[in-house]
């Protein structure tokens, strides 16, 4: 098996998966429509859509009930209450004061585009947005079992009220607070304190019961991620060059030992649906290289659903909650409720340190136990010649040291194969369309002159999960992103000149001429060999730049490792006759 089949099989098992995974996002089945009770929908007064999800009667009658929660989807015409912003040194927030949600949210550290001579600045990844196109809130709240309307309750419908409408961490600042207060005409009071610490993308959440009434209050505390689909691409093509559409997006959540994910077509299956009591666990939305989620107090058992919000309209919202156990507060009590809310980027390797398992929401796929340790050597790589581009070099001739044995039998097997390809082409001529005997007399010659014709296949069998697990990092890793080498502004999109795929189809034509097209191969096979660098020049043009780096780098690598060992058999080969 030569180099050049080796390369065919990489191309065509990495078209295959991505022509499947995009023919399932472009025919997936349409949402099924949920219960009645779950997607009941009316008009309020606010303007806003609530749909009620399944609930039982009364709180804590039976053990893993849940109360009646309302849940508002933004419309087009909808006004918020108020909205207020806050600013740290790493997010820039908008809040709501209808419940108190966040309805926008700028990653300051992380911008949406790199930078360039024409966008010196471009502005911040936007993670949490109202807009109906991108639509993703964080909300939060609190519900009684009481007989009130869940419009009279202190839930993310409620209307709550803000000091001021502007904050922002002053310099020297290193946690900055946030209350927003609602009252009712009984006495109930609630503060709900959003609380920012500088550098973190943590945000602590606490939500305190006053009561000032004269009766018993009984309720559940509840934090829940809404979000609509991300746009369809408009065609497989631009799925199969896009990472981000490629990439895993939906639901995940931990149940304390095991990491479970639902996209978003899977939400239109009801026995997939998440309804659960989880002990430690956390509920996230995910999309490529940054994150939210909700993660209670650790040791707190929470009961965590999923739904689907409006599944017939053209832009359903699909949500994940947690709702936390009973509290209770007499008269002349305060009780509280806390959580922690992470807003920010996916960076392996730090995210377990805030809460058990979130380094999990890092998606590496069957591949993740060598893609782990492939990225750590990749940073510790990177922490050396403190660039990206580099590093990946660095990687290549690392792994290339490592199977340098392994690949020299392909090569060498590879050298012998190409040697006997006049003998076999004599058999060809003597045996002619006689199948049998050619195969005979073929594996004899192989036999006599000691060339396994599979020796190749081995050292390609014990690299492949390497390769694809590298290309998992070099897709998924967020350090890629926007990071620059040489001529290349961001090796985390595909090369703006080309360079690296024509070098690449340079490498792949030049193992081609160590390699020539076998005798007696099928004539379409042999085309095929011929036009697989222009092939992979149009693949590689739209792939990022870090993976077609690599690929570049470890093809010169391999061309000069088997010209090398083709120049020291010939070498070899004319001593001994000499």
């Amino acid at each position: 098996m030569n180099q050049t089949r080796t390369f065919l099989m990489f191309a065509l098992l990495a078209v295959a998966y991505l022509l499947f995974i995009a023919w399932q996002k472009d025919y997936a089945p349409p949402p099924a429509a949920t219960s009645a009770a779950g997607t009941a929908v009316a008009a309020s007064t606010d303007g806003s859509v609530p749909g009620a999800v399944p609930a039982a009667t009364a709180l804590g009658a039976t053990p893993g009930t849940l109360p009646t929660i309302s849940t508002a989807v933004a419309t087009a015409g909808q006004i918020p209450a108020q909205l207020i912003t806050i600013r740290t040194d790493v997010l820039n927030l908008t809040v709501d004061t209808r419940g108190g949600s966040l309805v926008h949210a700028e990653l300051l550290a992380y911008p949406s585009a790199a930078s360039t001579h024409k966008q010196p600045n471009p502005p911040p990844t936007v993670l949490l947005d109202r807009e109906a196109t991108h639509y993703f809130v964080v909300q939060n709240g609190l519900v009684s079992s009481s007989d009130k309307a869940p419009a009279d309750q202190p839930n993310h419908l409620a209307i709550f009220q803000s000091a001021k409408t502007s904050y922002a961490m002053a310099e020297g600042q290193n946690e900055l607070k946030v209350d927003l207060t609602w009252q009712d005409a009984a006495g109930l009071k609630v503060i709900k304190t959003y609380s920012f610490k500088r550098g973190s993308y943590v945000v602590g959440l606490t939500q305190r019961v006053d009561n000032g009434s004269s009766m018993m209050w009984q309720g559940n505390a509840y934090e829940q991620l809404l979000r609509g689909a991300p746009p369809k691409p408009a065609s497989w093509f631009s799925h199969f060059t896009d990472p981000e559409s490629r990439s895993f997006q939906g639901a995940a959540w931990y149940t304390g030992e095991k990491f479970e994910k639902m996209s978003f077509e899977d939400f239109s299956k009801p026995k997939d649906h998440l309804d659960s009591q989880i002990k430690g666990g956390w509920a996230a939305m995910l999309r490529l290289y940054f994150f939210a989620a909700w993660i209670p107090p650790a040791g707190q058992t929470d009961h965590y659903v999923t739904e689907t919000i409006n599944p017939d309209s053209a832009q359903p919202h699909y949500l994940i909650r947690a709702v936390g156990p009973t509290l209770s507060a007499g008269p002349g009590q305060t009780v509280i409720s806390q959580a922690r809310l992470y807003l920010g980027p996916n960076v392996q390797g730090t995210l377990d340190a805030i809460a058990p398992g979130l380094d999990l929401t890092i998606d590496y796929g069957m591949l993740k136990a060598i893609a782990v340790p492939m990225h750590a050597v990749l940073s510790f790589l990177h922490g050396i010649a403190r660039n990206w581009g580099v590093a990946i070099i660095l990687l290549v001739l690392l792994i290339k040291g490592a199977t340098w044995k392994l690949t020299a039998v392909q090569y060498r097997s590879s050298a012998k194969m190409r040697k006997l390809q006049p003998r076999i082409a004599q058999l060809k001529e003597r045996y002619g369309d006689d199948k049998v005997k050619m195969q005979q007399a073929t594996m004899e010659l192989y036999k006599k002159e000691k060339v396994n014709p599979m020796g190749g296949c081995l050292p390609v069998l014990i690299t492949m999960p390497v390769f694809y697990g590298l290309f998992y990092v070099l897709e998924q890793s967020l350090e890629l992103r926007h990071a620059a080498f040489l001529w290349i502004p961001d090796l985390s999109a595909a090369d703006p000149y080309y360079i690296l795929p024509v070098i690449y189809a340079l490498v792949m034509l030049g193992t081609q001429w160590l390699n020539p097209v076998a005798a007696g191969m099928d004539p379409a096979q042999a085309r095929m060999m011929k036009v697989m660098p222009l092939l992979f020049t149009v693949m590689f043009a739209f792939f990022p730049a870090g993976l077609c780096l690599y690929y570049a780098v470890n093809g010169l690598v391999g061309l000069g490792q088997q010209w090398w060992i083709t120049h020291h058999l010939d070498r070899d080969e004319a001593a001994a006759t000499s």
